[in-house]
């Protein structure tokens, strides 16, 4: 039961971004475009996929499935931070 409720937390999160990310793009067009430019950056999404698999095989015997979840937001939110461009 546990894991079950540990997935919530991460869904929610990434509904309050996704929410966020649709009032700036009405408030300032074309910022999604410019927020989502680090897919296409190599050392970001090597970068996430590093967190990623690092966070599921450290929460996996804790957390099982949930462990995953955590895994892609921080695996996101890494590659976030280390695409974004610096100005």
């Amino acid at each position: 039961m546990a894991a079950e409720t540990s997935v919530l937390m991460p869904v929610i999160i990434v509904a309050a971004l996704v929410i966020r990310g649709a009032f700036t793009e009405i408030r300032r067009p074309g910022s999604a475009r410019r927020d989502w430019t680090f897919v296409t950056k190599w050392g970001a999404m090597a970068a996430a996929g590093v967190v990623a698999v690092t966070v599921t095989a450290l929460g996996w015997n804790q957390a099982g499935w949930a462990a995953l979840a955590w895994a892609l937001l921080a695996g996101t939110l890494s590659a976030y931070l280390i695409g974004r461009d610096s100005g």
